[in-house]
């Protein structure tokens, strides 16, 4: 797939923060690895004359104005949420044309390569889960290697338990360890494959002494909670220690999908999309990941090991 990145979109990051900018750069990173992938949340732009203008969702504040084809995905506008969502309101409703949007059709091609939201010592172990090249559905192939990170930190953790008591007890005492060394209960997030093993990382929240919040479709995390949710709705959310948690046989990868596809020549797909899940809960950590799961623990778990 054609990546390219409209001068409109370089003029309109330039007015946002510092943090907004590099968000909104490792959001660009995550669409240009894999802009089909359903951890995306695309959204309609609101009554747009040309409908292949979607809404990419960066945070909680931030939105990315995409022109999606199915052989290309440019990047066109940047700006705050109810920016975004006017857009559609004040500009696209006009007849299309690129040049009355200031766009320029031309755009600029490039591979991102810098990644500013997470640490070296993460981003390295979490690419392990998918490999050293990427194909799309055309069977076009990128090669991955290059990518760096800004900062360093301390080695994920990686630990398989007995039971899923077990579990919930050593993801809480590592919560506490990471409070207790400054880290702020919003600032910590603990994420699962599905809803049902949701109760498994409340109970660690619980185990800490932490209140939690699970996210619903809003993704609203609350001050001085920690943020509980499914590997889906990770996507865009940022926090300084994540536990991703239930890594077991037959939840990573779900069983439920790998039972549903009908033609083996699916199935390859749906291992990479349940790998780039896990890939995406993953980076969603700053400074401090652990991913946990119970005997017999994910296959996956053997490739972030390396």
């Amino acid at each position: 797939m054609e990546f390219r990145i409209a001068d409109t979109f370089t003029d309109s990051l330039a007015r946002l923060t510092g943090d907004e900018q590099k968000a909104v750069k490792t959001a660009a990173f995550d669409l240009q690895l894999d802009p089909s992938n359903p951890g995306l949340s695309f959204h309609k732009v609101e009554r747009a004359r040309d409908k292949r203008f979607w809404s990419v969702r960066v945070n909680r504040d931030v939105r990315i104005i995409v022109h999606r084809l199915p052989d290309s995905l440019m990047l066109c506008y940047v700006d705050h949420h109810d920016f975004a969502g006017d857009l559609g309101q004040r500009i696209f409703q006009l007849p299309f044309s690129w040049r009355a949007l200031g766009v320029d059709v031309r755009g600029r091609s490039g591979t991102l390569r810098v990644n500013y939201r997470t640490s070296h010592q993460i981003r390295t172990q979490a690419d392990r889960l998918l490999g050293a090249e990427i194909a799309d559905v055309d069977g076009n192939v990128e090669q991955r290697s290059g990518t760096v990170s800004v900062f360093n930190g301390p080695p994920p953790v990686l630990a398989v338990l007995d039971t899923a008591d077990d579990e919930a007890a050593a993801v809480g005492r590592w919560l506490a360890e990471r409070r207790a060394e400054g880290v702020q209960p919003d600032e910590m997030a603990i994420f699962v494959r599905s809803p049902a093993q949701l109760p498994r990382a409340q109970a660690a929240a619980e185990a800490a002494g932490l209140p939690c919040t699970v996210l619903d479709e809003q993704v609203q995390t609350k001050l001085g909670h920690v943020a509980v949710g499914t590997m889906h709705l990770s996507k865009g959310l940022e926090f300084r220690a994540v536990a991703v948690m239930a890594c077991d046989d037959e939840v990573v990868p779900l069983q439920e999908r790998i039972e549903a596809v009908a033609d083996e020549a699916d199935l390859a797909e749906v291992y990479d999309t349940e790998r780039y899940l896990l890939y995406v809960a993953c980076t969603r950590a700053r400074d401090h990941l652990l991913v946990t799961g119970v005997e017999p623990a994910s296959e996956f778990l053997g490739d972030l090991r390396g």
